[in-house]
């Protein structure tokens, strides 16, 4: 059992959330959204007991285990991989432990022997025997190799990381899970595997993403943070913005029925008031009038920012072609040609593939072999995954977004940021202080200034939230030039491209068609 009740948050003057109310029940997943800094990722603190409310409780059965996706990519170095995942457990380890500690004395007793029983039926109950091939098994499904198991973690890079402290949360069938943006940096088959599981988990789970796929996927339970309180919403994602949007116009519609009235009432007063003959119709309308009470509309904490890729020069028929490019440890040979029309997903069990393909295909590295030429009518623009680089110095918003508009006046400049969601005093923000979610934004304003005919976006949806990856997602449907882009959003993958590429060491498949219908297809070849 995991309840939280009448639960406020105060930071400062800045209330987050008020007397909040909720009971997570056995067998249900729940999804918690809402826009960037509305409290979403403060709120799994307050559930796992990391931080304490300002106001309120939070029951929490000190029989169950709560599991919890942990952060700190760097905290568990020194260990193996497979002990990183069965640290997940820790009363697990403490059992073998004990267990170890008694069998070492030298003068082991009979007391020693019945604790020494009694400590092996708890730790095989808890499945002590079969943890270590459990972790493995995870690690497998998650796309760690056997040869990377029993290597120290610090040997592994952070996309690797992120999948091990995934296999840690899931480890050992926790009571409660607690997910924090779970499919962040996995790759595509990741992802999918981890929807499966989850939706077939019989516990209960608790996840902030911002991946509109998984949330539909797994979720039956909606948490929406907004308006300063926590609304709770029965169905997945699509379900609560449906009900939503209906509530709002249902509002709507309710005023504007009672502003209607309002003003009839307000008419027969003003004019019969004086009336002795209607003086107690006009009286008896004033009581009326004072008894409607206008529904309070706030505005929703969620902002969409307008994000339109245009280019000027017209694109021609042949975009690029690459004959034999490889690297060494990342693929082997590929070749392929791009041609006017193309949106490729590029899909790989490792993100540095992707960004290194695109990093060769703009000049910023060398392949080990092959070649590549743009077409002559091609003028390609980049997105980069690490972007920085752009944010060292210290200007603000306005003068950092100058150097890539032809228009130099400030109000020009404003109107871009203000589509950005940066309007006012915003645009005035250092650019070295900026959220990885805001950098994006800026990025993404830069890149429409900038836009070329042939769009290289490796992952523009990370540290993006749910209506930033909207606004970019119909961007990108409404592109009319070349887009050749890595993404661990599902939808955004499914609705946007027409071609997929799969690249692994060892493989490249290109194949046209949405990356539903690839997946699907990929399920049933040989390896």
């Amino acid at each position: 059992m995991l309840e939280v009740s009448n639960v406020s948050l105060q930071f400062g003057g800045r209330v987050l959330f008020k007397d909040v109310s909720v009971s997570f029940s056995k067998g249900n997943c729940y999804g918690i959204i809402g826009a960037n800094g509305a409290g979403k990722s403060t709120f799994l603190k307050i559930l796992s007991g990391e931080i304490e409310p300002t106001a309120g409780d939070v029951f929490r059965d000190k029989k169950e285990r709560i599991s919890i996706l942990k952060q700190d990519q760097n905290a568990y170095d020194t260990y193996t991989v497979v002990e990183a995942v069965m640290l997940g457990y820790p009363h697990l380890k403490q059992l073998r432990e004990q267990l170890d500690a008694l069998y070492a004395k030298p003068d082991f007793s009979d007391a020693d022997g019945l604790k020494a029983a009694d400590l092996e039926a708890e730790y095989s109950d808890k499945g002590g025997y079969e943890a270590e091939a459990n972790a493995r098994s995870l690690l497998n499904a998650l796309g760690i190799k056997d040869i990377y198991q029993d290597e120290l973690m610090s040997a592994l890079d952070s996309k690797q990381k992120v999948k091990v402290l995934l296999a840690q949360a899931l480890f050992a069938n926790p009571d409660i899970l607690i997910l924090d943006e779970p499919t962040n940096n996995l790759d595509a088959f990741a992802a999918n595997w981890l929807e499966n599981f989850l939706f077939n988990f019989e516990n209960t789970v608790i996840i902030v993403s911002h991946d509109r796929h998984f949330l539909n996927k797994v979720c039956t339970r909606i948490l929406d943070v907004d308006f300063g309180k926590i609304s709770l919403f029965v169905g997945n994602y699509d379900f609560w913005y449906e009900s939503s949007q209906l509530i709002q116009q249902q509002m709507k519609d309710e005023n504007s029925k009672k502003e209607t009235r309002m003003k009839q009432l307000q008419e027969f007063i003003a004019r019969f008031s004086a009336n002795a003959s209607k003086s107690k119709q006009a009286t008896s309308r004033k009581k009326e009038l004072e008894k409607i009470t206008l529904e309070d509309l706030r505005p929703s904490t969620r902002r969409y920012p307008f994000i339109d890729f245009k280019f000027e020069k017209d694109l021609g028929q042949d975009v690029l072609f690459v004959k034999g490019l490889a690297k060494q440890g990342l693929f082997s040979p590929l070749s392929f040609d791009l041609y006017r029309g193309d949106k490729v997903a590029i899909i790989t069990d490792n993100s540095k593939r992707a960004s290194t393909l695109m990093n060769i295909l703009m000049g910023l590295e060398r392949a080990d072999q092959g070649s590549y030429k743009f077409g002559i009518t091609a003028q390609p623009t980049y997105f980069e995954v690490d972007h920085q680089a752009y944010f060292k110095e210290k200007v603000t918003l306005v003068d950092w977004l100058r150097p890539y508009s032809k228009d130099q006046a400030e109000s020009y400049l404003r109107g871009w940021l203000g589509r950005m969601l940066f309007s006012g005093e915003e645009a005035l923000k250092m650019a070295t202080v900026l959220s990885g979610g805001e950098k994006v934004r800026c990025m993404m304003a830069k890149l429409m200034l900038t836009a070329g005919n042939v769009l290289l976006m490796d992952e523009p949806t990370n540290h993006l939230d749910l209506e930033s990856i909207t606004a970019l997602n119909k961007g990108l449907i409404q592109y009319k030039g070349v887009l050749l882009f890595s993404s661990h959003d599902h939808e955004l993958l499914n609705t946007v491209a027409n071609r997929i590429f799969y690249i692994d060491e060892h493989r490249f498949i290109d194949r046209r068609s949405s990356y539903d219908e690839f997946i699907d297809w990929f399920k049933d070849q040989p390896e």
